[in-house]
């Protein structure tokens, strides 16, 4: 068995598509093909079920990701730590985050630890949450800050792609989600009963996973069929001001439009109906979804820079998100 086998199935797990995994992988797809038919080979039971338009895992193969997942993981840690042993106690620190947060909460956040510990020389990378979550998987981040669900996946609340057996997180900071639009485009759609397009998150987008877990979980009315999505939330945002739709957008980042006017609140009233679950008459303020700001770390040492950093977060209250 190749450590490699278990890269390209890790990759075909999370795009569920043979022709993007082996791009990603840089390989042909029938060479991809090829590689994944091996690990199944060596396994003894099939992993994916392949049909024409869809790929799914087998339960060998959910069974199997979680293992593959810890061994990679595992092995590129302990690759990492050998290395640095080498390195001088000044290693820079390397911390992932998504796009929402890059923008609003982290730069005041890590000014205050700044001030405190002295972070030193810092790379701090912005993607969405598929690919923060991937870096941490593959060793090349030592920390990572998204929201999350205050209930969150598990006891220890680690994103919902990194194990608890192998990551733990921390709270500091608390935001929420609100359901927003233009007041020309609420007046519009009031005065003409039409129903308002919806703008979603895509996939990669851990504000998406969190949305749609109050959907199903039925704290918040079904949003239906999304008219645009995107991974990004500036993005939402700049078209929600625009005018072409509503959106769940973090309180932190239109806290300003709120004020001004430029945003409000998207109520739910009869014009909207296809966004409705059931019967309702009058007007409702939609709710908002209550997000913790969570950094999660690997349990494996890290720098000293980064156990430093650590000890100083743990060893303080939770600290709100700037309004």
């Amino acid at each position: 068995m190749e450590l490699r086998w278990l890269e390209d199935f890790i990759a075909l797990c999370e795009t569920l598509n043979f022709s993007r995994a082996a791009e990603i992988r840089n390989i042909t797809q029938p060479a991809f093909s090829r590689r994944i038919r091996a690990l199944e080979t060596w396994v003894g039971a099939s992993l994916v079920e392949r049909t024409t338009h869809s790929v799914s895992l087998t339960p060998s193969g959910e069974h199997f990701l979680s293992h593959a997942r810890a061994i990679c993981f595992s092995l590129t840690q302990a690759k990492r730590e050998a290395a640095e042993l080498a390195k001088t106690a000044n290693a820079s620190l390397n911390i992932a985050a998504t796009h929402a947060l890059s923008f609003t909460f982290i730069p005041e956040w890590l000014r205050r630890q700044n001030e405190d510990i002295a972070l030193g020389p810092l790379n701090l990378v912005s993607d969405s949450m598929q690919a923060c979550e991937s870096r941490m998987l593959k060793g090349e981040t030592d920390f990572l800050i998204a929201h999350a669900r205050p209930d969150g996946p598990d006891a220890s609340n680690t994103p919902d792609g990194l194990q608890p057996s192998l990551f733990q997180s921390c709270v500091i900071g608390h935001d929420r989600l609100m359901a927003v639009i233009s007041p020309s485009l609420a007046a519009s759609a009031h005065a003409t009963k039409t129903p308002v397009p919806y703008l979603a998150y895509s996939t990669e987008s851990g504000l998406g996973r969190i949305i749609a877990a109050s959907d199903q979980n039925g704290e918040i009315t079904p949003q239906g069929t999304a008219n645009f999505t995107s991974h990004l939330a500036a993005t939402l945002h700049s078209m929600v001001r625009n005018g072409a739709g509503f959106a769940w957008l973090p309180e932190s980042l239109i806290a300003r439009d709120l004020e001004t006017g430029q945003l409000q609140p998207f109520e739910i009233s009869e014009s909207f109906q296809p966004f409705v679950a059931g019967t309702n008459t009058g007007t409702n303020p939609a709710p908002s979804i209550p997000l913790e700001i969570r950094i999660t770390r690997p349990r494996h040492r890290r720098s000293a820079l980064a156990e430093r950093l650590w000890a100083h977060v743990t060893g303080h209250k939770e600290t709100r998100s700037p309004q």
